[in-house]
């Protein structure tokens, strides 16, 4: 992870609203959704009601959640350009990545409260972007020290997160430049302790798992 103070966002005070938004790099997200969840166009949505650029406490614009059969994918919009270009460099949209998740519906008790609670977790990420210009790349680890579960009972062996690329969404070239889907991976706290002290990097661990699906009831694999 990186800092890339060029692209960070501070909130501007009195930053009027354009008339008729220029929706480019959000609709460019959508069609790489829709080929992998085609039929799809209406899919779960959580839109922020006060803007960053006005005020708000959430960075991203929305986060779209896609019914995966037995897990829901979480897709993130607003660490990239999604309307206009703003950024000197026409390579690479905003930040360059958004973020996505995958949990699987089995061990949530209340679907719709982890859903919301993922939604909340991904904007506190995206937050560390917004403030401190951090960029997630995959195979990185997210550590905090937390050892309570991320589920709303705090009840589960999962606390922390690797990074992979999304093992499904292609990284694109959007009219405001290219972006990767930087996919989170829920772990448990002993695997993050083995990551951070170098016992094992996150490919290593990525593929003791065996799967890229956050699994609330699942055991550590270390």
């Amino acid at each position: 992870m990186g800092i890339f103070d060029r692209f960070r966002k501070k909130k501007p005070e009195n930053t009027p609203e354009p008339l008729t938004p220029d929706t480019a790099g959000w609709d460019d997200i959508n069609r790489e959704c829709e080929r992998v969840y085609p039929g799809q166009t209406n899919p779960k949505h959580y839109g922020t009601l006060i803007k960053w650029c006005f005020g708000g406490n959430d960075p991203l614009d929305g986060i779209s959640i896609y019914d995966g059969g037995d897990f829901w994918h979480f897709v993130t919009f607003g660490l990239s350009e999604l309307y206009q270009k703003e950024s000197d460099d026409k390579a690479v949209s905003g930040y360059g990545m958004e973020f996505t998740f995958r949990l699987k519906k089995a061990c949530c008790e209340d679907q719709e409260a982890e859903i919301r609670c993922i939604c909340g977790i991904l904007q506190t990420i995206a937050r560390i972007t917004f403030t401190k210009g951090e960029v997630f790349r995959a195979y990185e680890y997210l550590y905090t020290g937390q050892t309570e579960g991320i589920d709303t009972k705090m009840a589960s062996n999962i606390t922390g997160f690797i990074t992979i690329p999304d093992s499904t969404l292609n990284s694109i070239d959007t009219r405001n430049g290219r972006l990767d889907f930087v996919q989170f991976i829920g772990v448990t706290n002993a695997e993050l302790l083995a990551l951070r002290e170098k016992q094992m990097t996150v490919k290593e661990l990525y593929d003791r798992l065996g799967s890229d699906v956050t699994d609330y009831c699942r055991e550590s694999v270390v």
